[in-house]
């Protein structure tokens, strides 16, 4: 449990079933503007996120896990935040088919941003990795996103690799940087 600097209490803790309605919001409203041309496509794109969600909850990797942090205080028990880690296996980040724990989808309901939500899911992750026996941790973050960078960077993360490819010319999006953060 993690208390904010007004006293709210936070508990990180892993995501249930019930729970996945509200990380399903969360998540695309962190990700996706309502505004513009695409906003229309917000509810299938929700429905898309919650699917994709309920079907890694039901069939659980040993090192998959959905967090979500909850306002104890209120007594709803509002989900605050999110985010997912697991382990996943690649040569071509410089490492010859090694195992890593990488976070996705590290998501604040906009209610409850810079309030220590994103760092206290972040902590629990590394708090995890360690716990599984990983040294090391590994997440994507846009280029234009400067305040979640800010954070990262505030928390260790540093950049491993931008990622480039003609994808981000031809459909005009930022490009990528994987972080890494070594545990100690």
């Amino acid at each position: 449990m993690n208390a904010d600097s007004w006293g709210r209490q936070f508990q990180v803790r892993a995501a249930y079933a019930d729970d996945l309605n509200d990380v399903a919001q969360i998540i695309t409203e962190s990700f996706h503007s309502p505004s513009g041309f695409w906003g229309w496509t917000l509810p299938l794109l929700r429905l898309g996120i919650y699917e994709d969600l309920r079907h890694r909850l039901a069939s659980p990797a040993p090192h998959q896990l959905c967090l979500v942090a909850v306002d104890m205080a209120n007594t709803n028990n509002t989900k605050a935040g999110t985010v997912e880690l697991g382990v996943r296996y690649n040569d071509t980040w410089g490492h010859a088919s090694k195992s890593f724990v990488y976070l996705s989808n590290l998501a604040v309901h906009p209610n409850y941003r810079r309030q220590g939500v994103g760092s206290s899911l972040l902590a629990n992750c590394e708090k995890l990795a360690r716990s599984w026996g990983f040294q090391d941790i590994y997440l994507h973050v846009l280029e234009t996103n400067h305040t979640a960078r800010q954070l990262y960077f505030k928390l260790g993360y540093r950049v491993h690799k931008v990622e480039t490819g003609w994808n981000l010319f031809f459909f005009k999006r930022a490009p990528q940087i994987l972080l890494h953060k070594r545990l100690s």
